[in-house]
């Protein structure tokens, strides 16, 4: 989950401001940010660069992100349509066998990289997209995240497709092995070679740094946020710093005894903690609708108009589609590179059947939770969020997006902020373990595979989340944001370049379900 996908402004990034008001940790948190600063400002102002159409302006990477989506959808023929029932055969371990190369099985490593990208965004990402874009906002956000399935599926079967198999049975692969191969095979020659070689470190660099600050440090400090907020702010037992630093330690710990174990272990927690944090928020969305069950076919038909026509939204209805697509872009991390980490451990003999389980991704991520937010805000049609709308109509600032959300299920559950706690601190902790492998096969490219290597890794990825409890470090983070994003733009050029590669990899698993050299199994195996 990137620090973009929590609702904070994509060209200012997470609000600059310490952690500790005095003493030695503000002091170390003053020059950290002040060192960062000029960087951090530098390359946010190219990646989050915005264009314009009419009066609504857009970082242009949401363009690029949708644009290549788009693309996809076209060139592969809507398969993530055409494949959906396919898709969740091959999850339910149907299709695959057990003695099949790889580490997990393929529900495993949907959990796990569902695990890095659902998190606090679905939650304020989508009150600040309903606010500033309207209920229509929704309608564009559903559309981005189903052209985003088309993106994931091509680049998950290239993680498949390329990856590396090492001594000891485990798996490593993601963009900087698919780049560095694939652009080798595919242009050939000097060339082809550097640039791939190129490519690949720069990816691996970029998804390391975002994996110790945004990835990390972000997540362990806004659970503690949450959690000190719930019980009395800095009036209540979690108010000192102290309190920061012992949650931080026990924090690491946790994690730590998760990834230590690598992706079997990764999965197997993911493959639990993910449906269980799934169900808590879904229920409670649920809840708020059934309540209001008569005003649904009233909000469904505000978001389809909304859509098209929306009154009062900043932009108009070009407002509504920008906003639902920024928002969808930034939560499901469809073309960042990302996910392929994780989807590559699978064990399967035939990429492209990880890439159909990859496309459910964003359907459940922001089709599914984003959507259930945004209707649960929509129904609940509280004075906050019409106010809220008003006000940046307005010209004003846009609100907190957990507080439009949490108004919205404060008027069927008073008790809400404690369910909210519970999911924020799940969905960290969850986006915190898949990080953590995303990191390590990063810094393994870049520093050699080794259990010297990894135990490094590992012991810095634990001391980053202390650090992450009792300093904010906004600058870090908008840059660490920055950099995720700019993989996308190297990312997704390979991804143009090897797009063949996987239509052929679809013609080849469709030619062994016809000989019979695939076939179906009955035995569910999760």
């Amino acid at each position: 989950m990137s620090v973009m996908s929590t609702g904070l402004s994509a060209t200012s990034g997470p609000p600059n401001v310490l952690a500790a008001e005095g003493g030695t940790l503000a002091s170390i948190e003053e020059w950290i940010n002040s060192i960062f600063n000029p960087i951090s400002d530098a390359l946010s102002s190219f990646v989050f660069a915005e264009i314009s159409i009419g009066s609504v302006s857009f970082p242009w990477i949401v363009g690029w992100l949708v644009l290549a989506a788009t693309i996809f959808t076209l060139y592969f023929g809507f398969v993530q349509f055409r494949k959906f029932k396919l898709a969740t055969q091959i999850v339910r371990g149907k299709y695959t066998t057990d003695d099949e190369p790889g580490e997990i099985n393929h529900f495993q490593a949907l959990s796990s990289a569902v695990s890095g990208t659902v998190g606090l965004g679905n939650i304020a990402g989508v009150g600040v997209a309903v606010t500033i874009g309207g209920a229509g906002a929704t309608f564009w956000m559903i559309l981005a995240g189903l052209l985003g399935m088309c993106t994931k599926f091509v680049e998950c079967t290239l993680g498949v497709k390329y990856r590396e198999t090492h001594e000891d049975g485990t798996v490593s692969g993601g963009p900087m092995h698919y780049l560095r191969k694939g652009l080798n095979e595919r242009i050939g020659g000097a060339f082809g070679k550097g640039l791939g070689n190129v490519l690949a470190v720069g990816a691996a660099i970029m998804l390391l740094f975002f994996a110790l600050a945004g990835g990390n440090m972000f997540q362990a400090n806004q659970t503690f946020a949450q959690l000190q907020d719930v019980t009395g702010g800095d009036d209540g037992f979690l108010g000192s710093d102290g309190a920061a630093l012992v949650f931080g330690i026990l924090l690491a710990v946790v994690v730590g005894a998760v990834i230590i174990g690598g992706i079997k272990s990764i999965g197997a927690v993911t493959s639990r903690l993910v449906p269980s944090m799934a169900i808590i928020y879904i229920a409670a969305c649920l809840i708020v609708i059934l309540v209001n069950i008569t005003d649904v076919p009233a909000a469904i038909v505000e978001i389809f108009e909304g859509a098209f026509t929306p009154e009062g939204v900043t932009g108009g209805a070009i407002g509504a589609l920008i906003v639902g697509f920024q928002r969808a872009a930034f939560s499901n991390e469809a073309g960042l590179g990302s996910a392929p980490i994780a989807h590559s451990a699978v064990k399967t003999k035939n990429p492209v059947t990880e890439g159909y389980v990859a496309l459910l991704e964003p359907f459940i991520d922001t089709v599914v939770v984003c959507t259930m937010t945004a209707l649960t805000i929509v129904i609940a049609k509280t004075q906050f969020w019409e106010d809220a709308k008003a006000t940046v109509f307005a010209g004003g600032d846009t609100p907190d997006g957990v507080t439009v959300t949490s108004e919205s299920f404060a008027t069927v559950l008073p008790w809400f902020p404690y369910v909210l706690t519970v999911a924020v601190a799940l969905f960290a902790l969850s986006t915190m373990i898949t990080w953590a492998y995303y990191g390590q096969k990063a810094w393994t490219f870049l520093f050699g595979k080794s259990r010297t290597s990894e135990r490094t890794y590992q012991l810095i990825f634990c001391l980053f989340i202390v650090a992450g409890s009792v300093l904010t470090l906004g600058s870090v983070l908008s840059f660490a944001d920055a950099v995720l994003f700019l993989l996308a733009l190297f990312n997704i050029i390979g991804l143009y370049i090897l797009a063949p590669v996987v239509k052929r990899e679809v013609q080849s698993f469709r030619d062994k379900m016809r000989s019979g050299e695939v076939s179906r199994t009955d035995k569910v195996k999760n």
